[in-house]
């Protein structure tokens, strides 16, 4: 299957069977079927705040129901590290929905700030040589569901900067004010070099509403969007989030650093349905 550099998107006015149909186009459904991993689910709930800051409960209900049906039996995990040192990522769950989805479906929800660790190293890497992840990241096939936002330090805060919610506190708060701090300090080489330790297996992007100008508040995009995007190249689906935003790919550093290396981020073939 080649994925490099192709992005799907619909319509949500397409109608309840929008994401199944994207989905389905996109070849999950194909790769589910054949997938012997477990299923962790990342959102993105970096605070306790509603929508569309964060990756809403009821998409990614869906999303566990599509899982399901296409993969039946396979352990499913809805993970996430809050970056909040306020409280811990169960009351982001409860506050945000998710306890509720997870009874009702049967899924497990597992905050990814208290996993166990397994130390990495790649002389490639100048940011981290050396990087502590959470295990289950490399027992998983890896499906994020990022929101579309605008970030004040890394241009976008899409699927490849959603993999920062799965650094663990103990060694990259570093005394700053948000359980990832040390990620603050060179950003774009810092989200790069996590995407080269592991990155998203498959990407579902809610682009319905998007973040304009910052990740924890300020202005909707006008008009909305009103679109999700899937694809298995983390880096198209960055640019392609990236152009909705009004911003150019190769001014986000870390899409910039990541193209051609683990995606493409130009030319995009994006395949409307």
């Amino acid at each position: 299957m080649k994925t490099k550099g192709l992005v799907y998107e619909i319509h949500c006015s397409n109608g309840p069977d929008s994401l199944t149909s994207l989905l389905d186009s996109a070849g999950l459904s194909e790769v589910l079927s054949s997938n012997k991993k477990q299923i962790l689910i990342k959102p993105n709930l970096v605070e306790a705040l509603p929508p569309p800051i964060t990756t809403p409960a009821a998409l990614v209900e869906e999303l566990v129901h599509y899982i399901k049906k296409n993969s039946p039996g396979t352990q499913i995990i809805v993970g996430e590290g809050c970056g909040s040192l306020n409280y811990e990522t169960d009351y982001v769950f409860d506050v945000l929905g998710y306890t509720q989805m997870a009874l009702r479906t049967g899924i497990d929800l597992l905050d990814l700030n208290r996993e166990p660790l397994v130390k990495l190293a790649k002389k490639s890497c100048r940011r981290w040589p050396e990087l502590h992840l959470p295990k289950i990241l490399f027992e998983s096939f890896l499906l994020s569901v990022p929101v579309l936002k605008a970030h004040t330090l890394a241009g976008v805060t899409l699927t490849m900067k959603n993999m920062m919610g799965t650094v663990p506190p103990k060694h990259y708060q570093q005394g700053g004010h948000w359980k990832k701090a040390s990620f603050h300090s060179g950003i774009d080489a810092a989200v790069y070099d996590l995407n080269q330790y592991r990155c998203a297996d498959f990407t579902l992007l809610d682009a319905t509403i998007g973040m304009k100008e910052a990740h924890l508040g300020g202005p909707t995009c006008d008009p909305h969007p009103g679109k999700f995007a899937a694809g298995f190249d983390p880096v198209a689906v960055d640019s392609y989030g990236a152009k909705l935003l009004n911003k150019n790919w190769q001014s986000v550093g870390h899409i910039a650093l990541a193209h051609g290396k683990l995606g493409c981020a130009a030319p995009l073939n994006v395949r409307t349905l």
